[in-house]
């Protein structure tokens, strides 16, 4: 678990899609109550729970998009009481989860310290071809923190040589984007345009991404040039 700023920390493990290492993170943001959300978690070890532990107690649990749910029911296990939460659509494909809540747009916490939305047309390449991703994207505002899942990508030289030489081709390499892989198979281009739009309203610097570096820095900016193909559609 490394903290990355007031009240919120981040944990990864390694992950290969289509045989490319691409890691994937989790966030956990504790609320001035105490307690902790949990975004995407990753696979639990005896290490992170007992770093969870020492920092609040969980009280929700989150799948945010359609592809991030394959640990949600070992977090569950372990934090009984904890509500899961998901994006539109997870209930039809885990039909074997009970999820206390569907996300579209609201705010978490007493103080509405996290605000989030739905990420509405963008959609990624998988074996059945264009499949919507229902992302919902988070911004915690004490931190200035964009969390975003699989709506952008951020490799670099941290990254194995395979893994570099990939992203350079297909974009995503010390760029805060999606490959092109996901504009292809993007079919409403104005939805996308209308959600990076909202996004951008929101005032923060940095950008935790599930797939790639922590943008520490001008992450406004850098979404902003990473998305310039719907931007000026």
């Amino acid at each position: 678990m490394l903290k990355v700023d007031t009240n919120i920390w981040v944990a990864k493990q390694n992950l290969k899609y289509w045989g490319l290492e691409v890691g994937t993170r989790m966030t956990v943001i504790r609320l001035e109550n105490g307690e902790l959300v949990v975004i995407s978690p990753i696979m639990t070890d005896r290490t992170t729970i007992t770093k969870i532990k020492e920092i609040g107690k969980v009280s929700t649990i989150i799948a945010p998009n359609l592809y991030h749910h394959l640990f949600i029911s070992d977090f569950k296990s372990i934090y009984s009481d904890a509500k899961i939460f998901a994006a539109p659509g997870l209930e039809s494909k885990r039909q074997d989860i009970n999820f206390d809540r569907i996300l579209t747009q609201g705010k978490l916490g007493t103080q509405d310290e996290i605000e989030y939305f739905l990420f509405e047309g963008f959609k990624v390449l998988d074996f059945k071809g264009a499949s919507p991703l229902n992302e919902i994207v988070f911004f915690h505002l004490r931190s200035q923190t964009l969390i975003l899942t699989d709506t952008a990508f951020h490799f670099d030289e941290s990254f194995p040589f395979t893994t570099q030489l990939i992203m350079r081709l297909i974009g995503g390499y010390k760029k805060l984007e999606p490959s092109i892989l996901e504009k292809l198979a993007i079919g409403d281009k104005q939805k996308v345009k209308n959600s990076i739009q909202k996004v951008l309203e929101w005032d923060f610097e940095r950008v935790i991404v599930a797939h790639g570096s922590i943008v520490e820095n001008q992450g406004k900016e850098k979404l902003k040039q990473g998305y310039e193909w719907a931007l000026s559609s």
